[in-house]
């Protein structure tokens, strides 16, 4: 076991989030004997299935994760989201989050944090220990808080994420590469598992996702080169797992959690252009370049995955739907939606629409967008506006599903009477075990 240095008082706790990883699939394959170290979790803890977020996306999911708060309240409603104002997208970070992280709060209390690689923790915000950031970063020498982790990583060839590019080129390569950053990942948990003080210590394994993306429907065909590959990755990450429980020891509390789960691809479905045959959405040219294009006579559009804005007068740029025909316009955007179906067989595509008021409430309420449409699981719902309402998949065929992520808290009995568990909820257990105090603005409940 690590002789690693730790505080004397208090609760610690050691998280490992896998991303993307689905609790079917690890349920499945443990009764087919694979994984023996997340059999052993099973055996011995609480391993339960959580909801993710709406839309399905790690920034988003990781953000509610970290908060215990939904989007409204900590302002991340996409990987990308719209400038006010505008329908120029951005990339959100760390500096358009409007709330505090479990991790700062924390620190306030006192406790020594260590955090490595959680999307949405670039730029990484000062704590009192070490904060690493994620897939945001493009320069090693940014990525880390206090700076000098910085120069350490890049000397110990550490990689900020696997290029998903190469998977778009060469499968074989990107296999090579998504192991060899989950290896660096790895030396650099251990590295600083034996080197710093801590109380909670987070490390977040992204490989899975990217390799899910790509790989996911090759596992499930059980395509005789690349489901061998796939499943002797999640070895790995089994393996790795089991390093990790040995040597944190048994006082320290241990979590394994995912945010959300995984699918095939079946189709890509372009939303936009179908609101364009259903006369909702109309473009200035042709073909349009971007949403930039908007025609005033347009009711709404769409913003990848699934959001579904009005073109309200007053808010966007080529707003045209008065105030007081907002409802209107929204139920009409709604009626469209739900009947999206597959061109070949009439097969629905949309399991629900979701008005934003019934999922989300806090401060940045306004900047959500008004529906959001839930494909049932395989649709892709895309935000292009030049491109066929269906199309087939292209080098990623494997997307993100709803209520398949997992949670695992070793010798915690999770509440039997919640069926309600998401993502959320993880921020004010973790604060629980660490006997800090839970802000009354989380969204969140303690899983115990």
């Amino acid at each position: 076991m690590f002789n690693f240095l730790k505080k004397k008082n208090g609760s610690r706790v050691f998280v490992v989030s896998i991303d993307g990883v689905p609790y079917s699939f690890m349920k499945e394959q443990i009764e087919l004997g694979r994984f023996p170290n997340f059999k052993r979790f099973l055996d011995n803890g609480d391993v339960k299935r959580m909801n993710s977020v709406q839309p399905v996306i790690s920034s988003v999911a990781w953000s509610s994760f970290m908060t215990g708060k939904n989007p409204a309240k900590h302002n991340i409603f996409g990987f990308v989201d719209q400038k006010p104002g505008s329908h120029d997208v951005y990339i959100p970070t760390a500096v358009n989050m409007t709330s505090d992280t479990i991790w700062e709060i924390m620190s306030r209390a006192g406790k020594k944090v260590f955090v490595m690689n959680v999307p949405v923790t670039y730029p990484p915000r000062h704590v009192n220990g070490v904060m690493i950031g994620c897939f945001l970063c493009t320069q090693i020498e940014k990525i880390a808080s206090p700076s000098s982790v910085s120069d350490e990583l890049k000397k110990m060839g550490y990689k900020i994420d696997a290029d998903a590019w190469i998977a778009r080129e060469n499968l074989d390569q990107f296999l090579v590469e998504v192991n060899t950053t989950l290896e660096k990942r790895v030396e650099a948990m251990f590295h600083y598992l034996e080197k710093e003080e801590w109380d909670y210590f987070h490390t977040h394994i992204m490989e899975t996702d990217r390799i899910n993306h790509f790989f996911w429907e090759h596992m499930e065909r059980d395509n005789p080169k690349y489901a061998k590959a796939f499943f002797d990755f999640y070895v790995r990450v089994d393996e790795v797992l089991g390093e990790v429980e040995q040597k944190i020891g048994d006082d320290v509390e241990f979590i394994v959690l995912s945010d959300h789960g995984f699918c095939t691809i079946k189709k890509e479905i372009y939303l936009n252009n179908y609101l364009v045959d259903a006369g909702l959405l109309k473009f200035n040219s042709s073909p349009p370049k971007d949403l930039n294009d908007i025609h005033p006579e347009s009711i709404g559009y769409s913003l990848i995955p699934g959001r579904v804005f009005v073109n309200l007068e007053g808010r966007e740029p080529q707003g045209s739907v008065p105030l007081d025909k907002y409802e209107d316009a929204r139920e009409k955007l709604a009626d469209v939606l739900v009947n999206l179906k597959e061109h070949d067989t009439g097969e629905p595509l949309i399991r629900e629409v979701i008005k934003r008021e019934d999922i989300y409430e806090g401060q940045n309420f306004d900047s959500a967008a008004d529906l959001i449409a839930v494909p049932h699981d395989g649709y892709d719902l895309k935000g292009n506006v030049n491109k066929e309402v269906f199309g087939e998949k292209g080098p990623l065929v494997g997307m993100h599903t709803f209520e398949d992520s997992l949670l695992y808290i070793r010798n915690r009995e999770i509440h039997k009477d919640r069926t309600d568990l998401w993502v959320g909820d993880l921020a004010p257990s973790i604060l629980k075990l660490m006997d800090v105090p839970v802000p009354t603005d989380m969204d969140g409940v303690a899983v115990f």
